[in-house]
């Protein structure tokens, strides 16, 4: 069974559109903060470093990215 708890500095994927935060579904922040199970500060930041955003979202509004093979 794999593990789909997200925690402190985990990468996730953007699940819809935030036009007045200029971030497009897809977009990629870090976790920076983990409030409870379901409420996270994800930072989304250009590919220089320079924060875009910094947002309060939840487990609708995100999807936790895997970068290594996961055994189910």
């Amino acid at each position: 069974m794999k593990d789909e708890t997200i925690k402190m500095l985990d990468l996730v994927a953007l699940l819809k559109d935030l036009p007045s935060e200029n971030l497009l579904r897809g977009q990629i922040g870090t976790v920076v903060e983990r409030y409870n199970d379901t409420n996270f500060e994800v930072e989304f930041s250009d590919n220089s470093g320079k924060t875009i955003a910094m947002l309060t979202l939840n487990t609708n509004d995100i999807m936790l990215l895997h970068n290594e093979p996961i055994h189910l």
